[in-house]
């Protein structure tokens, strides 16, 4: 394991090389008590199994070895093929490259490997995933292999000797491929087709960061803590609108550049410090972007209007230039924004020794962090369709945060990364489930006691969206569904894994269950979480269970968990008594056909306490065009405020140089409004989450929620209704 300290001194007092946009601001040495606080660092990392030990290095290197060595055969083979010039085809090359955490050294223990085969221009495409499919396939090391060659960007995935590798194909227009190659070359990208482009982005991208920060070896460090930490704290997933891996990467470089002859503790330090207090959506460079003439289009608000409405832009190195972080909508931001205001707390205490290491890398309880939670699970009848539909519908959850955001009684929705499997069934038919989880914080109104919310619309368009996908890319399976369910946080024990939430006592999971059948509930919230229940709240359920089913497909039949108040004549999220189905029979199947999810009321949400005011309209706009605050900042201002750590001055005025060289055609007006609604949002967030000791500490909190009555009614199709008591 590397400790990035020895020489530093020595290394330092050279001339500095000028790294990123902007002069450093600072070019302070480490001192003893800096590389001490560097030296726990690591000690607090090696519990996480962050560094992978010696064998196991080695043994990546070998397995890499073999692969490069495969290829080079095939090629020769290939050439052969194609009746080349003898004296060509022992020159014709061919290398494997690697890009993602391997290639930035950072990779953790049973990581799999990011690999590019990298061939010469009379080597196709179709070669790749035909004769070299098969010779890999002859290959006594290589298990579960499979081509996905119609992906975005087409690859092969493999196990070779225990270690996953998914390799991707780029054949350049070169003759040979020289073992000197090197892919940040803008030249080796004319003539190429867009899929070699996309597979080439990883490794140049890779390689560019790399080549801009001033010490590897402190970046790499400071990159694996930043890493673990983000995981820890449920904020590492690119897919459902966090970061991922190189964006991370990217701002740790950023980082980097700004503090060039930091060790890795201070880095950590200066990390939260900077991104804290950043003005987005000014974007993250490591350099300044290059044209480079071969009409491929890149991140410019300048140009693509679009790029405008980016919230938290930060922008890779490597031409052509992208935003790598363009799934970030506004609730994630704000999660972000919050935990990196926390982790400089911690680190600040952390600098001063009133804390360890340990502290940063503690996981928050996100399931007492909010009063209110929607359950999402996927469901389908085989493990192969499962995975499918797993991987489907969670690259469209961030689809149903964005309608979330846009209603106007929500003020935040949180997505949990880690999913979780599903509940069993209680059928003899067998079920593959995942589960995922968003907190839900609800605006507070004033002079409102009771608040009905409707979810029926922002549910059923992201169901809508899913199927839609599914049926075109003709994945769709008659058993495949998702079910949507509303649950306060003191039922989540009853849904999620003992080992998720730890419990003070034992609760009883009788009367929670999805159901089996593709139906929906239609129920009543009376939110008094901090009571202690009556006998007749006992009786009630606050859960409320939506599934889905394709458009044109068979219609819902029956749902349990009902609300008592249902049959004694109390309206259902604001829907009238006369128009509320009765119950039916258990014959479900007899029901008649219901009416398409696009004739579902549009009501959202309505006052009880005032009859006479008007319900608001559900803003209408996409996710992307709906806040104009998300366009970026036009003013030439600051980009952040370093008020603390003797900074100030100098951060101030190195971070006007970077506002010298960024954009200059932005939306001043709209990025203040961002600003403040940001801001709002987080304080919002923090008022709605905050538990008090008594609190945590009550009965009526880790008491055994109210049971689910199993009383089935026919319901509104994918309706979820919230009465939300003040």
């Amino acid at each position: 394991m590397p400790f990035p300290v020895a020489n530093q001194v020595q290394a330092a007092q050279q001339q500095p090389k000028h790294y990123g946009i902007t002069s450093p601001i600072s070019l302070a040495l480490p001192k003893d008590s800096d590389v001490e606080l560097t030296r726990k660092l690591c000690e607090a990392l090696k519990p996480y199994g962050v560094f992978e030990e010696e064998l196991e290095l080695q043994r990546r290197i070998l397995v890499l070895g073999k692969l490069n060595t495969l290829v080079k055969e095939w090629i020769r083979e290939i050439s052969e093929k194609k009746n080349l010039p003898a004296s060509l085809i022992e020159n014709v090359g061919g290398k494997i490259f690697t890009f993602g955490s391997y290639r930035l050294g950072v990779h953790t223990k049973g990581a799999d490997i990011d690999a590019l085969c990298v061939a010469p221009r009379h080597v196709d495409r179709s070669d790749f995933f035909t004769s070299f499919y098969e010779k890999l396939k002859e290959q006594e090391e290589v298990k579960d292999l499979r081509a996905v060659e119609e992906a975005f960007v087409p690859v092969i995935k493999l196990s070779f000797d225990g270690i996953e590798i998914d390799i991707l194909f780029a054949r350049l227009a070169l003759q040979t491929i020289p073992e000197s190659l090197d892919l940040r070359d803008d030249g080796l990208l004319k003539n190429l087709d867009i899929r070699c482009i996309r597979s080439l982005n990883g490794c140049r991208v890779t390689d560019e960061i790399l080549h801009l920060v001033p010490n590897i070896e402190n970046f790499r460090l400071t990159l694996r803590a930043i890493k673990l930490w983000a995981k820890r704290h449920n904020i590492y997933s690119n897919i459902l609108g966090f970061l991922g891996g190189v964006s991370w990467a990217m701002l740790v470089a950023r980082t980097c550049q700004l503090y060039p002859n930091a060790v890795a503790s201070t880095l950590v330090h200066k990390f939260f410090l900077v991104f804290s207090k950043w003005e987005w959506p000014n974007p993250v460079l490591l350099k300044q972007p290059e044209e480079c003439n071969l009409n491929l289009q890149v991140w410019d608000p300048r140009v693509t209007p679009s790029d405008r409405y980016h919230l938290m832009p930060i922008i890779t190195p490597a031409y052509p230039q992208q935003n790598s972080t363009y799934n970030v909508s506004a609730s994630t931001r704000t999660v972000m924004i919050e935990e990196f205001k926390q982790g400089l707390a911690i680190t600040d205490e952390i600098m001063l020794n009133k804390a360890d290491w340990s502290k940063l890398f503690e996981a928050p309880n996100f399931f007492q962090k909010y009063k209110h939670y929607i359950v999402l699970l996927a469901s389908a009848p085989t493990e192969k369709l499962h995975l499918e539909w797993v991987g489907l519908v969670e690259s469209k959850i961030r689809i149903l945060v964005g309608n979330l955001e846009k209603n106007d009684f929500i003020t935040l929705a949180h997505v949990n990364p880690q999913s979780f499997p599903g509940p069993k069934n209680g059928t003899e038919k067998e079920e593959f489930s995942t589960m995922w989880v968003i907190g839900i914080v609800f605006k507070k109104m004033e002079g409102s006691e009771n608040l009905n919310v409707d979810l029926t619309y922002d549910i059923q368009s992201f169901t809508d969206t899913v199927y839609r996908q599914a049926i075109s890319s003709k994945m769709f399976e008659p058993d495949m569904k998702i079910t949507a369910m509303h649950v306060k946080r003191k039922q989540l024990h009853q849904l999620l894994p003992n080992f998720v939430i730890q419990k003070r006592r034992k609760h009883s999971t009788d009367g929670v269950r999805f159901i089996t059948d593709t139906s929906l509930d239609l129920s009543l919230d009376g939110d008094s979480s901090m009571s202690v229940p009556s006998p007749t709240a006992l009786s009630k359920t606050c859960t409320f269970i939506g599934t889905a089913s394709p458009p044109g497909h068979s219609p819902p039949a029956l749902l349990t968990a009902a609300h008592d108040t249902l049959a004694t004549g109390e309206t259902a999220g604001g829907v009238p008594e006369c128009s509320r189905p009765a119950p039916v029979s258990a014959a479900a199947s007899a029901m008649p056909k219901h009416t398409p999810s696009r004739t579902l009321p549009y009501t959202c949400v309505s006052h009880t306490s005032s009859p006479s005011r008007p319900h608001p309209e559900k803003r209408t706009a996409s996710p992307q065009l709906s806040d104009a605050g998300k366009r970026l900042k036009g003013d030439e201002g600051e980009r952040m405020d370093m008020a603390e750590c003797g900074d100030n001055n100098k951060v101030k005025s190195s971070l006007r140089l970077m506002e010298q060289n960024s954009f200059e055609e932005r939306v001043s007006q709209s990025d203040v409004k961002m600003d403040v609604e940001s801001k709002e949002l987080c304080k919002e967030e923090n008022a709605a989450s905050q538990i008090t000791v008594a609190q945590r500490m009550s009965n009526t909190d880790l008491s055994e929620g109210p049971p689910l009555p199993a009383n089935p009614i026919p319901v509104v199709k994918n309706s979820i209704k919230l009465r939300l008591s003040r």
